[in-house]
């Protein structure tokens, strides 16, 4: 078992759990140049907010989209997405990613910006 299928791994467990509660999920993504969020609903057929540092509107603030800093600004921005659409309690699927470094700093920033989880 490699790196890739260890974490695909630990995700299926958490997204096993989440799915029995049919509550909105807020996903992460992260790949050594960018990181990515996604607000999926409760039936898991929907994305209802989603965003990323490789949208034009967030890449022209900062020089580089793989590091903490902009892990924040993506946090910052899907909550407020996410409150827009009319959710504010989700289920944080980290995808297996070790709760630490920018998947930690996406989710405080999500929570200061008015998600519950």
């Amino acid at each position: 078992m490699n790196k890739k299928e260890a974490r695909l791994r630990r995700a299926r467990k958490t997204r096993a759990r989440i799915a029995e509660q049919k509550v909105a999920r807020l996903t992460v993504f992260r790949s050594n140049c960018h990181i990515y969020a996604q607000i999926i609903s409760g039936c898991g057929s929907r994305v209802i907010a989603a965003a990323s540092t490789n949208e034009e509107a967030v890449r022209g603030d900062m020089a580089n989209g793989g590091n903490s800093k902009a892990a924040v600004v993506v946090g910052k921005l899907i909550a407020q997405r996410a409150v827009a659409a009319g959710v504010d309690s989700v289920a944080f699927d980290r995808a297996g990613y070790m709760y630490h470094g920018r998947v930690k700093a996406l989710a405080e920033a999500a929570r200061e910006n008015g998600l519950k989880f």
